[in-house]
């Protein structure tokens, strides 16, 4: 369910969801039934149809009757529509950490130091320093 949703909390029964895509119910409930557009269901059991959902019946509506899509292949551009999204997402967040990391000096607090081959690798921070032994 999107943002939009959860802030509008708009949901339609089966009927009215029916009536706005178009559709009949029992077409939904064998889209639901098939995992195709699986909407909110009530404690009684009773489906709701968010505008998410109503627009997704729609887009399969399209896909079957304009472009002639079979079911499996419209769950099938239906999952690698989501997986886009999730890894649009994530490119985005790596986009924005890597402009971040961009502003703060690589080196910070750090220094690099020429050490010989044969010799242990140390680590010096010159923000931690040792207390003089009294």
């Amino acid at each position: 369910m999107s943002s939009e949703d959860d802030a509008s909390g708009e949901v339609y029964v089966i009927s009215v969801a029916a009536d706005l895509t178009g559709m009949h119910a029992q077409t939904l409930r064998t889209y639901d039934r098939i995992g195709l557009v699986v909407p909110q269901r009530t404690s009684g059991g009773g489906r709701r149809y968010t505008r998410r959902d109503l627009d997704l019946l729609r887009e399969i509506q399209r896909l079957s009757q304009d472009d002639g899509v079979n079911l499996a292949g419209i769950k099938e551009i239906i999952r690698l529509n989501e997986e886009n999204a999730k890894l649009r997402d994530e490119l985005d967040r790596t986009r924005a950490e890597l402009a971040e990391a961009k502003d703060k000096p690589a080196n910070a607090g750090r220094e690099l130091v020429h050490v010989p081959r044969s010799t242990a690798v140390v680590m010096w921070d010159r923000r931690r320093r040792r207390r003089p032994e009294m």
